[in-house]
C-alpha cells in the first residue's frame, strides 16, 4: 500500500467516532452496574454489567489499532521531527490541562461529602496531577514515540519480511486470526508476572497488551492484501467471533472451578476468552467497516475534529451530572436515559461553543488552529 497517496480511510472515520461513542455509552452506563465506579446508583442491574464486560474486550483494542494506522500514515507524510512536536502538542498538552482542569471535578464529586468548597480543595486536586480516564492519552503520547523506531524497523529489510510473513496468511480463510496466539502469550505471560488492575503505563500487563494492536495497526497498514483480507473474510471472521463470544460467556457463567484450577489458570483462561473476543472482533468490524461505511460525510469529519475534547470532558461531564441525577425518585432506566441525554447534550455544547470557535481552546486541547481545520485528521 504506497501510505504517501493513501486516500482517507473513510471506515476508520467511523470506527473512530463510533467506538469513542461506545466508551461515553459505557461511562454513562457505569454507575448502575454495581462495580464501585466514581459515583453509584443505589440500585444496579447485573445484566447490564454482564453485557458491559464484553464490550470491554474490544472497544480500546480497536482505537489503538486506528492510532496504530495514524502513525504510520502521517510519519510517511511528515518529517520524524514534526510527527514528534505534533503528537506533544496535540497530545502531551491536552493531557496536562486535563489533568489540572479536567479531571479535579470528578475527583472533589467522589469525596465530596468529605471535602470542603470546590475552590477551597481545587489547588491540592490539581496537584495530584491524576490522568483518571485521560490514561488512554498518557499511552498513546508513548505508543506515539515508539512508533518512530518501530516505523524504522518495518522500513527495513527484517520490517518488510514480518510485513510479508502477515500476508501470507491471508491466503487461508481465518489466517489471520491465528494471530490471535502471539496476543493470548503476552497477554497472558505480562498479566501474570505483573497482576495488575490499573491502568497506569509502567503496568505492563495493560500498556504491552494495548500496544500489541498498535503496533498490528502499523503493520497492517502497510500491505494491500493484509487490509483488503479483513474485508474479504469478515464472514469467516463473524463466525470465529461469535464462536469465540459462546466461549467467553461459557467461561464467564460457568461454576466455581476453584476446587480444580488454580488461581492463575482461570485468570489464564479469562485472559485467553477475552483475547479471542478481542482478536476476532477487531477483525470482524474492521471487515464490515471497509465494505458497508465507504463515505466520510461533513457530520463526520466535525465529529472527527471534536472527538479528542469530547473524550477529555465525557466523564467528569457524567460524573457532576450523574451525582444529581442518581438523587431523583425515578426508576433506573429513565435515570440512565436522562444521564445520557444531559450529559451528550452539555459535552457536546462545550466542543462546540468553547473549544471549536477559539484558537487557544483548540490549541489547549489538541485541535488545529482553525485555518487548518478543513485539512484535520483526528489524532485519537
Amino acid at each position: 500500500m504506497e501510505l504517501k497517496n493513501t486516500v482517507r480511510l473513510s471506515e476508520l472515520d467511523w470506527l473512530r467516532v463510533i467506538l469513542i461513542f461506545a466508551v461515553f455509552l459505557h461511562h454513562v452506563c457505569m454507575p448502575f452496574n454495581g462495580d464501585d465506579w466514581h459515583i453509584m446508583n443505589n440500585e444496579s442491574s447485573k445484566v447490564l454489567d454482564d453485557v458491559m464486560v464484553y464490550f470491554e474486550q474490544f472497544r480500546l483494542p480497536i482505537l489503538f489499532f486506528i492510532s496504530g494506522v495514524g502513525a504510520v500514515i502521517l510519519l510517511s507524510k511528515i518529517t520524524i521531527k514534526k510527527f514528534a512536536l505534533d503528537k506533544m502538542a496535540r497530545l502531551f498538552i491536552p493531557l496536562l490541562v486535563g489533568s489540572l482542569l479536567v479531571i479535579p471535578p470528578q475527583i472533589y464529586i467522589e469525596n465530596i461529602t468529605i471535602l470542603q468548597s470546590y475552590w477551597k480543595e481545587y489547588p491540592n486536586l490539581a496537584l495530584k496531577f491524576e490522568t483518571n480516564h485521560l490514561w488512554f492519552i498518557e499511552y498513546l503520547i508513548v505508543f506515539s514515540l515508539l512508533a518512530i523506531p518501530i516505523n524504522k524497523l518495518l522500513n527495513s529489510r527484517f520490517g518488510t519480511l514480518i510485513v510479508d510473513s502477515v500476508a501470507k496468511l491471508t491466503k487461508f480463510k481465518g489466517g489471520l486470526f491465528s494471530l490471535v496466539t502471539l496476543l493470548i502469550v503476552v497477554k497472558i505471560c505480562f498479566s501474570l508476572i505483573f497482576p495488575s488492575d490499573d491502568n497506569k503505563i509502567e503496568n505492563l500487563s495493560s500498556s504491552t497488551y494495548y500496544f500489541f494492536f498498535f503496533i498490528i495497526g502499523m503493520i497492517f497498514i502497510r500491505n494491500k492484501s493484509v487490509w483488503q483480507a479483513t474485508c474479504e473474510q469478515r464472514f469467516s471472521n463473524l463466525i470465529i467471533l461469535l464462536l469465540s463470544t459462546i466461549a467467553f460467556y461459557a467461561y464467564y457463567y460457568s461454576p466455581d472451578l476453584s476446587k480444580y484450577l488454580s488461581l492463575d489458570a482461570r485468570w489464564s483462561i479469562w485472559w485467553l476468552v477475552c483475547c479471542l473476543v478481542a482478536w476476532s472482533a477487531l477483525l470482524t468490524i474492521l471487515g464490515y467497516a471497509q465494505f458497508y461505511l465507504t463515505k466520510t460525510p461533513k457530520w463526520l469529519h466535525l465529529s472527527n475534529e471534536l472527538i479528542l475534547p469530547f473524550y477529555i470532558f465525557h466523564q467528569t461531564v457524567i460524573v457532576v451530572i450523574g451525582f444529581y441525577v442518581l438523587t431523583w425518585q425515578i426508576s433506573m432506566p429513565i435515570k440512565i436515559f436522562l444521564l445520557f441525554i444531559l450529559s451528550f447534550s452539555a459535552t457536546s455544547l462545550i466542543c462546540f461553543l468553547i473549544i471549536k470557535p477559539f484558537s487557544i481552546f483548540r490549541f489547549l486541547f489538541g485541535l488545529k488552529p482553525l485555518n487548518h481545520a478543513t485539512h484535520h485528521k483526528s489524532t485519537i
